[in-house]
């Protein structure tokens, strides 16, 4: 949805050739769905998957990519969900095996540019705070030169997964930019 949404908003801009008129409506059609079939409406948070119950840390992109505006109140409750019942440690686990099997056998640890994105999240509802503690947090797990994993494992306290993990780093670098400028990340409100 968000690459059919840039594609129109590039075709619109820089006058590019290709049917932006049916890419806008098949994302606009994408948005409608996701915003009917991808929530649990008991709780008012988005999910995994369309009907499920399941949270994921990938739904913290919702406001970062501007599909919906933080403050929408169900990408508010997504992310308190996400922060209540995904995290250990202060730090964010990409979903919970157990209400979301993989198929793979072990525990993960808390991936460190999921917990950038909450981090960026309390900053772009105001939660200044909040999202400056994570991000002290999440610098402290630096190791002597200054370079994150991919994941952290809170129980053995290190870090775990690739390394260096470009990611974790770009999501370092995203935080510290928004937190510099008192705001969070420029919204592309889908259709805006």
């Amino acid at each position: 949805m968000v690459a059919l949404d840039r594609a129109v908003k590039s075709a619109e801009k820089f006058g590019l050739k290709g049917p932006a008129k049916r890419w806008a409506a098949v994302r606009d059609q994408i948005h409608q769905e996701a915003c009917t079939y991808g929530v649990d409406h008991d709780r008012g948070v988005f999910v995994q998957q369309f009907g499920g119950k399941a949270l994921d840390a990938a739904l913290l992109r919702i406001p970062l990519v501007g599909f919906l505006p933080p403050d929408d109140p169900r990408v508010i409750k997504t992310m308190d969900a996400i922060a209540q019942e995904l995290t250990f440690d202060g730090l964010v686990r990409r979903y919970n095996p157990d209400q979301a099997p993989d198929g793979l056998s072990g525990d993960e640890g808390a991936f460190l540019i999921c917990s950038f994105w909450l981090a960026d999240n309390y900053a772009l509802i105001g939660r200044r705070r909040e999202a400056r503690t994570l991000f002290e947090r999440l610098l402290a797990l630096r190791n002597d030169v200054g370079l994150l994993a991919e994941e952290y494992d809170p129980h053995a306290r290190r870090l775990l997964g690739n390394f260096p993990q470009a990611f974790s780093h770009v999501g370092l670098i995203n935080t510290a930019h928004n937190l510099s400028l008192h705001r969070g990340p420029p919204g592309h409100t889908v259709g805006g």
